[in-house]
């Protein structure tokens, strides 16, 4: 037994929630008791439908509870006192539904009810399919229990029953425990769920370039950067420092990021190698190729109708520059591959050329509706191999490769 996961002489009212990680709350009271802690249990009644109450009754030795309106229950522990009796209240699987109670307030059955009473801290193990977890709405009610100092451990990474693989597996027990011996020392910072990235530093590129011909015209692409600032939203949101380098974009800065305005690929880069050190690139931003090699100080006109003579020069290569940096390169460094033909084959082409650690593709012609759309279709390219993502909105990409890639930090 580790010493700093000494619970003893501590209660804790566990309320196991309804979901398929149920099976590990019966490994967690087991853990609890090992380490010196008392435990009694509420049961929703979703949760019935995984595990029985004889089993959490069996392994706690206390009855567990299930019902509000139980004139026995209520005879034996009143819930106001079930809800105040104990020394932390840990809720293992916090579903959705439960999460959502808790921070609206609704007091509907015994669990929420104890939730709404209870004077003591509560910590949510959450538990749920990815999507659910990544649902706005989930994050909002996280954030404001959060406010509120409730505490969060996990959830984790990984593959879930349903068969999708992202944030949203239950904590192990012997985890839950450490926090459960940290809440109670007093702690307010355990590993938050939203807050895979605490502490480091992430540099990601945004939007097009605009290389000037002359005051009036330049070259471009159509990027509307809708993916690279999402990235940066949810970047910031996962607890990271964030320094987005933004081309020309007709979008708002993301609230919590360092916003730096760039306009051409070298301003770009110059500002990128200002910004390092950093943990992390993302080079999402489409950067134009080819600048003119003396533009114009004044505006072309027309010369009997023929077009003027442009000389055009290779841009830096941003992704590559930074990949292949011997000091200062990020420990992730991601690039984007936007193709209209042949994109894997180009992606992991360009994966080799420039050095990166990871490629996301996508398809950008016109028939997709990706260039300056609301909604991706990604694949991510690897050394090891493809793995394509059904398309989605960019917030949800967005949150999703953050949370991919916090993964690989």
């Amino acid at each position: 037994m580790h010493p700093s996961l000494t619970l003893h002489g501590k209660r804790i009212l566990l309320i196991i929630g309804g979901g398929i990680a149920a099976y590990k709350s019966l490994d967690l009271i087991r853990q609890i008791k090992k380490h010196g802690g008392a435990v009694r249990v509420v049961m929703t009644k979703a949760a019935q439908e995984f595990v029985t109450p004889l089993s959490a009754a069996s392994l706690s030795g206390h009855k567990a509870y299930t019902e509000l309106f139980s004139l026995n229950d209520e005879a034996e522990m009143g819930h106001i006192e079930l809800s105040r009796s104990a020394d932390l209240v840990v809720v293992a699987p916090a579903t959705a539904d439960i999460i959502a109670k808790q921070a609206h307030g609704l007091a509907n059955d015994l669990a929420s009810t104890l939730l709404l009473a209870t004077d003591k801290r509560v910590l949510n193990a959450p538990a749920m399919n990815l999507r659910m977890w990544l649902h706005p709405a989930t994050q909002r009610n996280v954030t404001q229990l959060t406010a509120d100092g409730t505490l969060f451990i996990g959830p984790d990474e990984g593959e879930m029953a349903c068969g999708e693989y992202g944030p949203g597996r239950m904590a192990e027990p012997l985890d839950i425990v450490a926090a459960i011996a940290a809440a109670l020392q007093g702690a307010h910072i355990l590993p938050l769920p939203n807050q895979p990235l605490a502490g480091k530093r992430v540099i990601i590129t945004s939007g097009p370039t605009h290389e000037p011909i002359d005051p009036v015209r330049y070259i471009a692409n159509r990027s509307s950067g809708k993916q690279g600032h999402a990235l940066a939203a949810a970047a910031v949101k996962a607890g990271a420092e964030v320094v987005l380098i933004s081309g020309p974009v007709a979008l708002p800065d993301p609230d919590g990021a360092q916003v730096q305005h760039v306009n051409t690929a070298r301003e770009m880069l110059a500002a990128v190698e200002a910004a390092l050190p950093a943990d992390m690139f993302i080079s999402t931003a489409a950067v134009a190729d080819w600048r003119v090699e003396d533009a114009g100080t004044h505006k072309l006109k027309k010369d009997k109708g023929e077009m003027p003579a442009l000389h055009l020069v290779e841009n830096p290569d941003i992704l590559a520059t930074i990949a292949q940096r011997r000091d200062q390169r990020p420990h992730l460094v991601v690039g984007f591959a936007a193709e209209t033909d042949h994109v894997l084959d180009h992606a992991r082409a360009k994966l080799a050329r420039k050095g990166c650690d990871l490629i996301v593709a996508n398809d950008v012609s016109a028939a997709g509706g990706v260039m300056g759309g609301d909604a991706n279709e990604i694949t991510l390219v690897t050394a090891a191999g493809l793995e394509p993502w059904p398309r989605l909105s960019k917030t949800e990409v967005a949150e999703k490769l953050i949370a991919h890639f916090a993964g690989l930090l």
